[in-house]
């Protein structure tokens, strides 16, 4: 029997409380989403809205969402971030970090330059196809902003042993499946933030991978995304 979920610090509040179900709980379990797809989806995505105004003090960050595919599916590079990182320590992790006024001319090349740095992805084999909405992470100290990278083939990653303990990817199907994807319904303040909400009350989104749970704004970001590909893909 598989372990699934991992040892990460989850600041669960006392009123936490099961969420919903996923859109995706009544689709075909055993669909494979192959590359094409992702792209597909990506692709009709809507442009995002632009952010509200931040406090002076807010950073800018981006993350790579990068894809390949693997026996006809595609997979989704994810990092586990190093125990002695200022924040997020050990947390799994899209490859991204802050921007760079001196070194990056977009967000875009922020997530490709974090990318290379962490885990030696090559920018150059990176199709950026899509922008996704912009969030808040906890205590609304960086206003990330996510992008969806096709990569043609499985790349040789390597990483960075100051910033990533290991990189790892996962299928799509294996996000999908009901023994990992799990809600909560979480009262937290509108200063906090995970992402986009309307009242005291958010989901909050979990994967609980082998060994590894996928939460906060990493969660948040593939559940959205996950929500648009499997209800604009047809069945």
């Amino acid at each position: 029997m598989v372990q699934r979920g991992g040892r990460q610090h989850i600041p669960r509040p006392a009123s936490a409380r099961p969420g919903d179900l996923p859109v995706w709980a009544d689709h075909d379990s055993d669909r494979r989403y192959s590359l094409a797809m992702v792209a597909a989806a990506a692709q009709s995505l809507p442009a995002p809205h632009p952010h509200p105004p931040m406090p002076e003090t807010t950073k800018l960050a981006a993350v790579l969402v990068a894809f390949f595919e693997a026996d006809g599916e595609a997979r989704v590079i994810l990092t586990k971030r190093s125990e002695t990182m200022a924040t997020h320590r050990g947390e799994i992790a899209f490859p991204g970090g802050k921007f760079d006024a001196a070194v990056d001319a977009t967000l875009t090349a922020t997530a490709l330059r974090e990318a290379h740095e962490e885990v030696s992805l090559d920018p150059e084999t990176v199709e950026v196809v899509a922008q996704l909405p912009s969030l808040v992470t906890v205590a609304g100290r960086f206003l990330l902003t996510p992008f969806i990278g096709i990569l043609a083939t499985r790349p040789a990653l390597h990483p960075d042993p100051v910033e990533v303990v290991s990189v790892f990817d996962v299928g799509i199907s294996e996000l999908l499946s009901t023994e990992v994807y799990r809600q909560e319904h979480w009262d937290i303040p509108t200063n906090i933030g995970l992402g986009p909400t309307v009242g005291p009350s958010r989901p909050i989104h979990f994967f609980e991978l082998p060994d590894e749970t996928v939460w906060g704004a990493t969660a948040h970001i593939l559940a959205e995304f996950l929500v648009h590909l499997v209800t604009s893909v047809p069945e």
